[in-house]
């Protein structure tokens, strides 16, 4: 037997009222998308890298030492986290990327300190080793433009 056509009747011999589940359907379509434009918005963010503002040395190396306290949560294809990263750039943030995308200790340590597995996050320690977390891409530019621009 083969796989049911979407909107198809279900079989002769189902459950009256049953509809095969569209969840793994859905997942495997958004997964494909993934998988074929993944690499073409990779490409994209590399050809429009914005120039980093340059500042004195001085003033670098400080802008270097707060960002020893940040680390991005980021999945590489996602376009929210890729507007982040792009805004990094053009900001001269060497902020930590950290690819939360697949199991391993930076999705543990996310989902530990967030709560969620919800991507951009940005984690922020402050000078008494507290930590908080930021959620949406939007909020992130903000606040990194508050801070450094």
């Amino acid at each position: 037997m083969g796989m049911p056509r979407i909107g198809a009747a279900p079989a002769a011999d189902a459950p009256p009222g049953y509809h095969p589940p569209m969840k793994p359907i859905i997942r495997l379509f958004f997964r494909t998308l993934r998988v074929a434009l993944g690499p073409v918005m990779l490409l994209k963010e590399r050809l429009t890298q914005p120039k980093g503002v340059v500042r004195a040395p001085a003033q670098q190396q400080a802008v270097d030492a707060a960002c020893r306290q940040l680390a991005l949560y980021q999945f590489a294809t996602c376009p929210f986290c890729i507007k982040v990263r792009q805004e990094m750039r053009r900001l001269s943030l060497p902020i930590d990327k950290r690819d939360a995308q697949h199991s391993g200790p930076h999705r543990d340590a996310l989902l530990a300190g967030s709560g969620a597995t919800k991507v951009p996050c940005l984690q922020i320690t402050d000078g008494a080793g507290h930590t908080r977390w930021l959620t949406d891409s939007q909020a992130i530019i903000d606040y990194l433009r508050g801070r450094f621009a």
